[in-house]
């Protein structure tokens, strides 16, 4: 696949199942990730990857983190076991007089793109999620997420259930003004 085909085409895919990517695979997407443009070189990312029982410690932290009048909590015990690994893409931000967190921050985004993007590639689906859970202070203290830096996403990752229909190219012309 061209590089462009890629871009292009690919889309999320949150109907996965086993297996998960092996040793390799997994090195390339997170490869992936470390390549994303990086002011400084300050790496401002932290990867963490969750399989097998994993799974089941992430989904006990969801449950006790979850506000229990709010959350149908059936469906947050559940929600870990959508895919064989997910890996949550984290902030770890560093104080510089020249790139910003906001800027550090949406080079960690980057970090998540390309990881999915490499998961596509290597006929892999994934899903890039985000939602109250990324944001609960209590599941970046269970993830070893410091305070003053973010979940940026959960990335779930998996063999596809099933072929998709490539879903219809937004168009951009509404989205673009050119200065000439």
């Amino acid at each position: 696949m061209k590089g462009i085909e890629l871009l292009l085409q690919r889309q999320s895919n949150s109907l996965v199942t086993s297996p998960a990517p092996d040793t390799q695979a997994l090195e390339q997407i997170l490869a992936a990730g470390m390549r994303v443009p990086d002011h400084a070189c300050l790496k401002p990312w932290h990867f963490t990857v969750i399989t097998d029982d994993g799974l089941q410690r992430l989904s006990d932290l969801f449950v006790a983190s979850s506000n229990q009048q709010t959350a149908n909590l059936e469906k947050v015990a559940k929600m870990p076991f959508r895919a064989p690994m997910i890996i949550v893409i984290s902030s770890e931000f560093t104080q510089h007089e020249k790139v910003p967190t906001k800027e550090q921050l949406i080079t960690v985004g980057c970090c998540a793109h390309a990881m999915q993007m490499a998961a596509y590639t290597l006929g892999f689906g994934a899903i890039w999620r985000t939602g109250e859970l990324a944001s609960n202070e209590q599941v970046k203290q269970g993830l070893g997420v410091n305070k003053e830096d973010e979940i940026v996403g959960f990335l779930y990752i998996g063999t596809p259930c099933k072929e998709q229909g490539l879903k219809a190219s937004k168009s951009f012309e509404e989205k673009v003004t050119y200065w000439k």
